[in-house]
């Protein structure tokens, strides 16, 4: 169990008397009030005066409990005289805690008491319960849709070359060098089409094949002309007045526009190593010191150090590439994978893109009460629906997009049926009710056991908002445990 101590300025001497005598360290047991669950333990710790003899006297600790906001407290009183401690712990569901108390001194520390004693879990229980967590057909579906080939089978991908995986040759054979340059005119030149192939082959299941009778050749052809449509919001020109239409002007950008590689104090708030996001993510250094910034990059437009380092992550199987050399997300195939990565990627509680594309996301009711339907619209409310989605009538990007859309099903020749909705207007976010909320994060389980040491459970559960751990990186939920309890995993 780790040890902290609980260091204190001497207390001052009573008028007229000796100093207070400094006792040694005494254990004071709080038995568990309801409701404890990251509760704040308010002990009163006595300082008796020292006796003739220099014997200390006997003290008397009464706990009450006391009301706190949002919490549960306990309150210690003490006889004789007593000088109050206050120390603000976290208590994860314990029914008997040992906390030290030094007598004589008065400090008011926060810190964290996960139980008494180390607790010794075998790997194989953790890794059973991690099964056990993440056995859904949800989970499965998710899972298979975002794995990821070596970089070293991407760095070999050649156009037209027989060898190329399944999906990139579907790919090839609906857009071929010729179709990329009439459909992107304006491109950036490090948007190559040999980039756009290997952001293809890095994800297999991206124009990939469907064992359950899907025509997996329209579904591709459809998810292309959803990523470009949304690509060309993103990094389009926007510009009426040039030969090509709007829909063709996609990918001119490559960087955010107005900003450079040498520029400072760019989307990195983030950063700072005292809090979780930095320490989770830890945001790459120039030269002098200053933080790397995390500004719009690719067709993506990747922004913020809490999404390069799980892309990386994805990309490399460590958050640090990225966040040290962020310019590669401009420069190199990531430039477009980061795009592919969004699409086949969920964000709790929508949905990816793909599993609306493809069939697999079939909205429930809570879904249809939010006018959340298959089609392109609801692909903008996973995109940009805080911004874009929701209003009495369809805004300007949104209205781009539409456009965009439907200049690229109709050069692919997708079909769009008469009741697919395109817009997102009335459209209300995705709640955690939905069919696609699927919760990817490992967080502290806060349960009560009766049979462990500190009745916690030394245990993670799934949540749906964001955490230094994730569901898909295999480990992370043993690093959880670790990190919320004091436990020891014996192989």
């Amino acid at each position: 169990m780790n040890k902290r101590a609980f260091s204190a300025s001497p207390t001052a001497s009573r008028s007229g008397g000796p100093p207070p005598r400094k006792s040694s360290l005494k254990l004071a047991t709080l038995p568990a009030a309801a409701g404890l669950l990251g509760a704040a333990v308010i002990l009163a710790a006595c300082n008796p005066p020292a006796a003739p003899n220099g014997t200390g006297r006997t003290r008397t600790l009464t706990f009450t409990p006391t009301p706190a906001p949002g919490r549960s407290a306990l309150r210690a009183e003490c006889s004789p005289e007593a000088t109050p401690v206050t120390i603000n712990t976290k208590l994860p569901g314990t029914a008997i805690h040992t906390i030290l108390d030094r007598i004589g001194e008065a400090n008011q520390r926060d810190t964290k008491l996960p139980g008494t004693a180390i607790h010794t879990i075998p790997l194989s229980t953790l890794l059973q319960r991690e099964r056990e967590l993440t056995n859904t057909p949800l989970m499965t579906a998710v899972k298979n849709t975002i794995c990821t080939r070596p970089n070293s089978v991407v760095e070999n991908i050649k156009a037209g070359a027989p060898g190329n995986p399944e999906n990139v040759r579907r790919v090839e054979r609906i857009i071929d060098s010729a179709a990329w340059d009439y459909l992107f005119p304006r491109r950036a030149p490090e948007y190559t089409y040999l980039n756009f192939l290997k952001a293809a082959a890095k994800f297999p299941a991206y124009c990939g094949p469907y064992d359950n009778g899907w025509d997996a050749d329209a579904i591709c052809r459809k998810s292309l002309a959803v990523m470009f449509a949304h690509f060309t919001q993103e990094t389009g020109g926007h510009t009426k007045w040039w030969k090509e239409p709007e829909w063709r002007q996609g990918l001119v950008w490559v960087r955010e526009m107005n900003w450079t590689e040498e520029m400072r104090n760019g989307y990195n708030s983030e950063c700072d190593p005292k809090v979780w996001q930095g320490q989770t993510w830890p945001c790459g250094k120039f030269p002098n010191g200053d933080f790397k910034s995390y500004f719009g990059r690719g067709s993506k437009q990747l922004s913020y150090n809490y999404n390069y380092g799980p892309f990386s992550l994805a990309m490399f199987g460590t958050v640090r590439t990225l966040l040290n050399n962020p310019e590669l997300v401009a420069d190199t195939w990531l430039n477009l994978a980061s795009a592919v990565f969004f699409f086949v990627y969920p964000q709790p509680p929508k949905p990816s893109m793909l599993h609306v594309i493809d069939g697999t996301w079939q909205p429930n009711s809570t879904d249809l009460a939010s006018k959340l339907t298959p089609g392109f619209g609801v692909t903008t409310q996973i995109i940009n629906g805080g911004v874009e989605c929701g209003g009495s009538v369809e805004v300007a990007q949104s209205v781009n997009r539409i456009s965009y859309y439907r200049g690229f099903t109709d050069y692919l020749k997708v079909p769009i049926p008469g009741s697919e909705v395109l817009g997102c207007k009335g459209m209300k976010q995705f709640a955690n009710e939905g069919s696609g909320a699927l919760e990817i994060y490992w967080e502290q389980d806060w349960s009560w056991l009766p049979n462990t040491p500190g009745n916690a459970s030394y245990a993670c559960k799934l949540v749906g908002y964001q955490t230094p751990f994730s569901a898909f990186t295999p480990g992370d939920y043993v690093k959880c445990v670790q990190k919320h309890f004091d436990v020891e995993i014996t192989s």
